[in-house]
Formats: structure tokens, C-alpha cells, sequence
């Protein structure tokens, strides 16, 4: 089966999960080819500049695919031009509320009416997200596939033994407005540990920071769901995450991990001193979110569900 993958870049959040299927399909015998674009490395302009520079690379292509796959809605505009049996677009969370969020009134009107009409080009829409499955039905009546973004758990062997820190706390992710990075560093000085912060880091480096820390803090004002919940979950660190977007689907409060409202230092704060005292409670944490990981996110528990849904595509 020759599939085409299309996604901004290949690392990171959305361009990793793309990267990560990917190659295990490819292990499976499917033939994937990763289209690589360039964009303008400018915020407010990367997303355009990459669904126009994407689009003519896939008008101009003579390659056909049995199924070509778009990993967000900026990628969606190549996926309509590009020479496949069947297209497949993949949401990681409600776009024009997340541009809504971001970016003026203008150009969240405009997001709105794109997505509806994005959505109409796939064949089959898929999301890691039971809530963006179920508000996307209620907002425009349009069916997802669910899907979990697995977890790689052999990766980890690689990463050294390393030594635990008493008292540290990590962050990982991007340093921008919408991972809440700044409501960190605000409280910073009062909380009784490390504030270690892997903002541009290699996998290796940040896993290995994970693996040292006492808590893993996700403050974020808006989320879809963290990939560094579920490899917190698999390191056995406890995490405090805000109570936004996806983050509740993986995160139980006070069973698998403790959930907080967004945009308050305060108990942010407070969350953390409590917890880096509380063993008892961490202990908890660390056994519920490691067995959840194990029962519910691995590749060998996912993988024949993702293969099963290319096939049946290919061939309806």
C-alpha cells in the first residue's frame, strides 16, 4: 500500500506522532513517503506559507498514492491536490477555536469558514480526541475515527540511568502564550524545588531530565493531548496539569495525575509544594498513570487497530 504523509515537520507534537506511525507501518510492509515542505519561519505566517507552498508541490507531483494522510488542517490543502484513491485528514483539536484563541476576530472568522469546508475534502477524519470527536458531531455533524497516539515504550531504552533529584520540577514543550510558560516562571521563586525548563530540546536530553525530576508541570492554556503525559505516565513521574483541552482524557484528578484550572499561579503554587511533600499521593499517581499507559497506549496494542484502518479504506 503506497501512502503519502503530510504534516509541517516531522518532530515535535503533531509532526512526530505523523513520524512515528510512520516508520512502524513502513516496518509492516507499507510503502510511506514523508512530503517535506518549506514555510516562512515567522509565526503568524508559518501555517500559510505552508499549506501554499505545500499545495503546489502536491498540483505539480505526478505521483498517485493509494491514500494520501494530512496531520493538520494547513496540511489539508495539499491532501486535496495531491493524486490519491482516498484522503485522510487527521484533527488534533477544535482549529478555529484554537485560532480563535491566538490570533484577531478577522482571521478567526476566516478560520471558521476554512475548516468547514477542510473538513469536506477527506474521506475518513480521525482525531486522538474524544472531546474534539464529540464537539466537532455537535458544532458542523461530521464524524471522526478515534484514535490514541501510541506510545513508543522500546525508545527509552536508549536513555541513560539517571540519577533522581529530590526536589526538581520539569517543563517540556514550546516556549510560547498557550503552553502557559510564563505562569511558571512567574511563581518560580516560590516553589520549594528546580525549575528545570526544555523549551528546544532533543527527545533524549528532555526524557532524561523527565526521568530525574520529582514533577512534571503542564500549565498550558490550551492543549490537545500531551504526548509528555503519557511518557510522564510511562517514567513513572507524577504530573499537575491545567484542566484544558484534551488533557482531562488522559489525566484523572488525583487517580493518574492532579488537575488544576488554567491561569492560576496560586494554586498552581500550592499544587506543587503540596505535592513534592506528599509521597503518598505521588506514589499513587505513579502506579495509576503507569498502568494506564501499559494497558491503553502501546504500540503493540494500537498498532493492528491503525493497520486494520488503512486497509479498510484502501479497500471500500
Amino acid at each position: 500500500m503506497k501512502i503519502l504523509f503530510i504534516a509541517p515537520k516531522y518532530s515535535g507534537g503533531i509532526g512526530g506522532h505523523a513520524a512515528r506511525v510512520a516508520e512502524k507501518l513502513q516496518e509492516h510492509g507499507f510503502d510511506i513517503t514523508l512530503m517535506h515542505t518549506s514555510h516562512i519561519p515567522i509565526k503568524k505566517l508559518k501555517n500559510p506559507s505552508f499549506a501554499v507552498l505545500s499545495s503546489l508541490k502536491a498540483i505539480v507531483g505526478t505521483e498517485k498514492y493509494d491514500i494520501v494522510h494530512a496531520f493538520n488542517v494547513p496540511s489539508a490543502f495539499a491532501m486535496k491536490y495531491t493524486k490519491a484513491k482516498k484522503k485522510i485528514l487527521s484533527i488534533h483539536g477544535i482549529y478555529s477555536d484554537q485560532v480563535d484563541a491566538l490570533h484577531s476576530k478577522t482571521i478567526s472568522t476566516a478560520a471558521k469558514i476554512t475548516e468547514k469546508k477542510v473538513l469536506q475534502w477527506a474521506d475518513k477524519l480521525t482525531t486522538d480526541s474524544k472531546i474534539v470527536k464529540k464537539m466537532y458531531k455537535e458544532k458542523l455533524n461530521v464524524d471522526f475515527e478515534f484514535f490514541y497516539a501510541p506510545l513508543d515504550v522500546k525508545k527509552f531504552s536508549k536513555l541513560k540511568n539517571i540519577e533522581k533529584k529530590e526536589k526538581q520540577v520539569i517543563f517540556i514543550g514550546r516556549d510560547s502564550y498557550e503552553k502557559g510558560i510564563d505562569i511558571l516562571k512567574d511563581i518560580e521563586t516560590k516553589i520549594n524545588a528546580k525549575v528545570v525548563y526544555c523549551t528546544n530540546t532533543k527527545w533524549e536530553d528532555a526524557m532524561e531530565n523527565l526521568k530525574a525530576s520529582s514533577i512534571l508541570v503542564i500549565p498550558s492554556r490550551m492543549e490537545s493531548i500531551p504526548q509528555v503525559i503519557k511518557e510522564a505516565f510511562y517514567l513513572k513521574i507524577p504530573i499537575i496539569a491545567t484542566n484544558v483541552g484534551g488533557i482531562p482524557e488522559l489525566i484523572t484528578s488525583n487517580e493518574t495525575g492532579i488537575l488544576i484550572p488554567p491561569n492560576n499561579p496560586e494554586i498552581l503554587q500550592s499544587s506543587i509544594n503540596e505535592l513534592l511533600l506528599d509521597y503518598k499521593t505521588s506514589k499513587k499517581l505513579i502506579e495509576n498513570g503507569y498502568e494506564f499507559v501499559i494497558n491503553n497506549l502501546t504500540w503493540e496494542i494500537l498498532l493492528p487497530k491503525y493497520i486494520k484502518f488503512y486497509e479498510d479504506l484502501v479497500n471500500s
